[in-house]
């Protein structure tokens, strides 16, 4: 096999792996309401799926430098989140999502060119989180019926397209910009992104904003499970380590979940 068919064949690879993983993930959000929705979407779908393609490619060391690059940009995952949950509850698709985009860019290219340890990480990544948290307060606290959320043919290809050419392009990109700037360009917000475009054409920005606001909560899940990549990778290894990522991001939302439903008069997310 030459490199031109070893290069096509990884491209398929990838394609087709990420499109499995997304489009498990959608069929369970078209089944649920605003905050199931919104669990779902913070979940590690895209950036999950370039972690295992990268794994693939490149050593546990390599693994969980990225881990440290994806903690500290997760903290623009949450601004890009909340960003576009204000703007979206007054403005248009083009300018809420386009505005979150563009801060989610100036924040990563921000952060690539500062030195981070895994504790500065994790307080920036606390401050954000409860200024945002803050921030969309209001839009958790508006109700909109599950019904209102209908899914068509297309959305679910749409998405796992998207994200696909995604993790291919970030993969493919791994080998040249390092194991840091890998991390961070993973956790952006394709995924989110795709399946913001498809809810607010459907069901309009207020609604959509509600679903994007109860999502901030949930991505906290994520802090755990770059932890877990970040101190495993080398000592037990990368798929060791990225399955209790996985875990940790599932137990966090199942426990949000159970709060939710077991507390629901106490959760300050209703």
């Amino acid at each position: 096999m030459g490199p031109s068919d070893y290069f096509l064949l990884s491209l398929l690879f990838k394609a087709a792996l990420t499109s499995a993983i997304i489009v498990s993930a959608s069929m369970i959000v078209e089944r649920g309401g605003p905050f199931l929705g919104a669990m779902i979407a913070s979940l590690p779908t895209s950036v999950g799926a370039a972690y295992i393609v990268m794994a693939f490619e490149h050593s546990p060391d390599f693994i969980s430098k990225s881990a440290l690059g994806s903690l500290t940009a997760n903290a623009a995952g949450v601004t890009f989140a909340a960003v576009y949950a204000l703007l979206a509850a007054r403005f248009s698709l083009i300018v809420g999502l386009g505005g979150a985009l563009v801060v989610w860019f100036v924040s990563a290219f921000t952060l690539r060119h500062l030195d981070f340890s895994v504790w500065s990480a994790i307080a920036l990544n606390g401050g954000v989180a409860a200024l945002a948290i803050w921030a969309t307060a209001k839009l958790r606290a508006a109700s909109f019926p599950k019904a209102a959320v209908v899914s068509k043919a297309y959305d679910i290809p749409l998405r796992a397209a998207a994200v696909s050419v995604f993790v291919i392009v970030v993969t493919t990109l791994s080998h040249s910009i390092g194991a840091f700037a890998s991390g961070i360009f993973a956790v952006f917000p394709m995924a989110m992104s795709s399946f913001i475009v498809i809810l607010h054409n459907r069901i309009g920005g207020l609604a959509t904003s509600n679903v994007i606001a109860h999502a901030q909560i949930p991505m906290l899940g994520l802090i755990p499970a770059f932890l877990a990549v970040y101190f495993f990778s080398v000592s037990l290894g990368e798929w060791w380590a990225l399955l209790i990522a996985l875990s940790a991001s599932l137990v966090w939302n199942a426990a949000l979940w159970t709060w939710r439903t077991q507390f629901r008069a106490r959760l300050p997310m209703e």
